[in-house]
């Protein structure tokens, strides 16, 4: 990243472009030696940022896979456990996963792994779609600090951070200048 682009961004970049690239290529990579001959896998990205991720790896995987990789997206809003005592009423968005969820191998995809909340509501929302035969997580940035036992099973990169500390991932879906990681305090 250039250096007048990393003042686009309110804190400090730790991954640029080419860095969440190349960490996409890896998951990909790994996720295709775990899965290149299997029919039943499939990637839910988690909205928002998941969602673009996952249609980012999907593209990298299904170069490389046999069978045909299913896409789905998953609005967990409902699963929170911060809402209550909430004025506001979560904003539903729409969850589409156009398969059934049963015996399948799914893989959750998410930006950042922080407290491991977001999963477990993820979890919760593909169970209550049926029985799959597995639940994986990819993600790009695990940031530490769980207040859950969740761990990814593949990772783009792992970060030290303090807990009062912010991880954005900012990526050009989403109407950002440039994709980038950043911290921030």
């Amino acid at each position: 990243m250039k250096r007048s682009d990393s003042k686009k961004f309110n804190g400090r970049v730790i991954m640029d472009q080419v860095a969440i690239d190349g960490a996409i290529g890896r998951i990909a990579e790994e996720i295709v030696k775990s899965y290149r001959d299997d029919d039943m896998i499939a990637l839910v990205g988690i909205r928002t940022g998941g969602i673009h991720l996952a249609q980012r790896l999907l593209a990298v995987i299904q170069e490389q896979c046999v069978h045909e990789v299913l896409l789905g997206t998953l609005d967990i809003n409902l699963y929170r456990d911060d809402l209550v005592g909430r004025f506001n009423q979560p904003v539903l968005r729409t969850t589409d996963i156009p398969f059934d969820v049963a015996n399948r191998n799914i893989i959750l995809v998410d930006d950042v792994l922080f407290t491991g909340r977001t999963i477990r509501a993820a979890m919760d929302g593909v169970i209550d779609l049926g029985r799959p035969s597995r639940i994986q997580l990819a993600i790009l940035v695990d940031r530490g600090h769980r207040e859950l036992p969740i761990a990814a099973d593949f990772t783009g990169q792992r970060l030290v951070t303090k807990k009062n500390e912010m991880v954005k991932v900012c990526l050009h879906e989403e109407g950002h200048p440039a994709d980038a990681v950043v911290l921030s305090s």
